[in-house]
């Protein structure tokens, strides 16, 4: 913090109704008073965070100048330079959510998949005591087909906002109400539909409410939870290749 003398009337107030607050853009705080007739200048926002907290120096690479700390789990990691063009920044933090969530998903479906059935995740689809035993090539063809057209919506989405929340079923679903991207942020949809138990904002009177301090906060749990998530599935791939199973390599 520091007081800067200042004899501009709108700076230091200029007047008896006390000191006035302006807020910057840049996170700095201006403070004046009639009586004391100086600004005070004080830093609001975060420090940046480092991948590499205890390197100094090392350019971009450690410290890229595109990454400001304001993306949730944000710590300047992007080595190859893939996030420089602002449009590209924002489409890789889109996949990398994506991604993260399905990872997630299919983390607890394999641990709780193989606790329940005994079989594999890489051989669960094709059991021959499933109820419904699908090949390879089905089940890749099924899944190209259905998240193709799911990929699609959200892609046309993404380049033009809320496009695809319109009244595509029937009239009593209300889809563009209840579809709608309550939070006006790219990837957090929110609403009564995607947020049902108002973890990160409430419902009054039918109407869905977010709570940004809520939401900053899960956004960031989110993110990391999806990174640990995508290393995991990672791992069991490698295991797969090997005949193995996350459990059967905890002994389980």
């Amino acid at each position: 913090m520091a007081a800067i003398p200042t004899a501009t009337p709108f700076l230091s107030g200029g007047s008896t109704r006390g000191a006035q607050r302006l807020r910057q853009p840049g996170g700095l705080l201006l403070c004046g008073g009639s009586s004391s007739r100086q600004v005070v200048v004080a830093a609001a926002g975060a420090a940046k965070k480092s991948w590499l907290p205890g390197v100094k120096g090392g350019g971009n690479f450690v410290d890229p100048e595109w990454l400001d700390g304001s993306l949730p789990g944000d710590y300047g990691f992007d080595p190859l330079g893939l996030g420089k063009d602002p449009a590209f920044l924002k489409w890789y933090r889109e996949a990398e959510l994506i991604h993260g969530r399905w990872a997630m998903a299919a983390v607890v479906g394999i641990f709780v998949g193989q606790a329940w059935s005994g079989i594999p995740w890489f051989k669960a689809g094709a059991d021959p005591g499933a109820i419904a035993p699908f090949s390879f090539g089905s089940l890749l063809g099924t899944q190209l087909l259905l998240m193709g057209w799911v990929e699609s919506k959200r892609w046309v989405d993404f380049f033009n906002p809320e496009s695809q929340s319109v009244e595509w079923a029937t009239p009593w679903s209300r889809t563009s109400e209840n579809f709608a991207n309550a939070t006006g942020e790219q990837g957090y949809p929110g609403g009564k539909f995607f947020d049902p138990l108002g973890l990160a904002g409430t419902i009054q009177n039918g109407q869905y409410i977010p709570d940004a301090e809520k939401l900053e906060r899960l956004k960031l749990a989110e993110i990391k939870h999806a990174r640990i998530a995508m290393l995991a599935m990672l791992i069991f791939y490698f295991e797969a290749g090997q005949g193995k199973t996350p459990l059967g390599a905890l002994g389980l």
